[in-house]
């Protein structure tokens, strides 16, 4: 039965010793992935990329302006 016990001990100080390896790796694995972009870091540490928006009265404005630019390139090329 002293054997047994001594099996079951050594059996536990590897479990023990695997769980630190284990959880050292998911650290590393968390530091390298915060470093990328494509990484399997946390969705919060992520950046999301936020788009500008425009409003009504911008939009009308730009596409007048390129409306405008169009009708001067078909001018000169009438001309």
């Amino acid at each position: 039965m002293a054997n047994l016990a001594q099996m079951l001990q050594q059996l536990r100080n590897e479990r023990n010793q695997v769980a630190k390896d284990l959880d050292r790796l998911d650290k590393a694995i968390a530091a390298l992935g915060n470093l990328t972009s494509t990484g399997s870091a946390p969705a919060q540490a992520r950046k999301v990329k936020r788009t500008r928006k425009l409003s009504a009265a911008a939009r009308k404005r730009i596409s007048e302006a390129q409306k405008a630019r169009w009708a001067k390139v078909r001018k000169q090329k009438e001309s």
